[in-house]
C-alpha cells in the first residue's frame, strides 16, 4: 500500500492471533465493543453493516450508562479476512458528515505472518493540515492504545 506521508497516517503491529480471529473482533459488534475504545471509557455498537455502503456508528460512555456519540461512518470496501475501508467524510445515511475533528478514510488489512496475523492501519486525509491535526490530536497514541487492546482481545479469544 502507497503512503505519502503529507496525507496519511499509519501504525503497524502483530497480532499473535489467526487472521479470521481479528476479522471477527472488526465485524461482531458485541467484539468490537471490547476493544474499539480506549479504556477506561465503553463502546456501545449501534449499527455495523460490514458491507461496502453499509453503517459503522459507534457511542462511547466514561461511566458505562451515558453515551455519548462517537463514529457516524460507512464502509466503503470489505474483503473478508483481508481488508476493511470506512470514512466519516460520509456518514451512515450515506450524507456528507457534519464537521467532524478530523475527516479520514482508514484502511485496514490483515494479513497472515508466521506469528498470527500483520495487521496495519492507514489513515488517509484530505490535505497536510487535517494530517498534523489528527497527528496531534494523538493518533498514534490512540489508534495505539484500541490496537493493542484488539490486540489483546484476540489473543485471549484463540
Amino acid at each position: 500500500m502507497n503512503l505519502d506521508p503529507e496525507l496519511d497516517l499509519a501504525l503497524e503491529r502483530v497480532i499473535r492471533a489467526p487472521r479470521a480471529t481479528v476479522w471477527r473482533a472488526w465485524t461482531d459488534p458485541s467484539r468490537l465493543e471490547r476493544w474499539w475504545i480506549p479504556a477506561p471509557s465503553r463502546c456501545r455498537v449501534e449499527r455495523l453493516d460490514v458491507r461496502p455502503g453499509g453503517a459503522f456508528v459507534t457511542s462511547l460512555s466514561d461511566d458505562g450508562t451515558a453515551f455519548v456519540p462517537h463514529l457516524d461512518a460507512c464502509f466503503l470496501a470489505v474483503d473478508e479476512l483481508e481488508r476493511i475501508v470506512f470514512t466519516n467524510a460520509v456518514d451512515s445515511a450515506w450524507r456528507p458528515a457534519n464537521p467532524v475533528p478530523v475527516a479520514m478514510t482508514a484502511t485496514i488489512t490483515l494479513d497472515d505472518h508466521p506469528d498470527g496475523t500483520e495487521y496495519r492501519i492507514v489513515a488517509r486525509h484530505g490535505d497536510p493540515d487535517t494530517r498534523a491535526h489528527h497527528e496531534k490530536l494523538g493518533f498514534h497514541a490512540g489508534w495505539g492504545t484500541v490496537t493493542a487492546q484488539l490486540a489483546e482481545f484476540a489473543e485471549g479469544s484463540r
